[in-house]
């Protein structure tokens, strides 16, 4: 995994080509985002085809660095609201750990992520979230 490889995979999530994004894993990886398991296919497609029915999401990648079997970046999350996003309906998606978004309001926050990679594709992935500064 390379940096013109990572640049494909960012190009596929800020477009959401999620079909595109989830083959840059291996089958059996552990994708898990702050309590959300989105190790299938269909999870992962039903969480960011809610998210996105509300929000913009674009990552900014600022700092990049690979391995053989690690990739680690540094990045700005945007988070726009194209439709309210309230506490009600992501409670109904048991999500209650993501706060709500309203229409127009823009957040940016800083990611350091952290995939592990075999045979060149994503074998787990975590990530940290901070405020942008």
């Amino acid at each position: 995994m390379n940096r013109a490889d990572y640049e494909r995979y960012a190009h596929a999530f800020n477009h959401r080509d999620y079909d595109t994004v989830f083959d840059f894993y291996a089958p059996d990886a552990k994708i898990q985002f702050f309590g959300v398991d989105l190790g299938t296919r269909e999870a992962f497609k039903r969480f960011y085809s809610f998210l996105h029915a509300h929000v913009i999401e674009t990552l900014t990648i600022e700092r990049f660095a690979a391995s053989e079997n690690l990739v680690a970046l540094e990045g700005i999350i945007r988070v726009e609201g194209i439709r309210d996003l309230t506490a009600e309906a992501l409670r109904e998606q048991g999500l209650d750990q993501f706060a709500p978004i309203r229409k127009g309001e823009v957040q940016e926050m800083r990611q350091y992520i952290h995939y592990h990679v075999a045979n060149g594709h994503f074998t787990s992935v975590g990530c940290a979230i901070v405020p942008a500064a």
